[in-house]
C-alpha cells in the first residue's frame, strides 16, 4: 500500500469517522472501501442502473430537434400550442 494524504472539509470527515466506527473498522478501511465501490460503479455501469438511460424506448433512433419545447405533444398527444 501506498500512503496517501486527503483534505476533507471537517464535516465529510466527521461523517466518514462516524460511518467507519458503525462499520467498525478504520477511517482509511472506510475511504479505501468508498473509492472501491465508486470505481466499480462509474461510467457505463452507473448509467445502466439509472431508469432514465435504461429506457430503451426513450433513445432509439434521432429525436425531434423540438422535442424539448413540444413534448406534450409528443408524450400525450397534445395540440400543438
Amino acid at each position: 500500500m501506498h500512503r496517501t494524504t486527503l483534505m476533507l472539509p471537517p464535516d465529510l470527515k466527521i461523517q466518514a469517522q462516524r460511518q467507519a466506527r458503525e462499520q467498525g473498522v478504520s477511517l482509511g478501511e472506510f475511504i479505501r472501501r468508498a473509492i472501491e465501490l465508486q470505481l466499480k460503479g462509474s461510467g457505463a455501469t452507473r448509467r445502466a442502473a439509472d431508469p432514465l438511460f435504461a429506457d430503451i424506448a426513450v433513445f432509439t433512433g434521432d429525436a425531434p430537434a423540438d422535442s424539448a419545447a413540444e413534448h406534450d405533444r409528443y408524450l400525450y398527444g397534445d395540440p400543438p400550442a
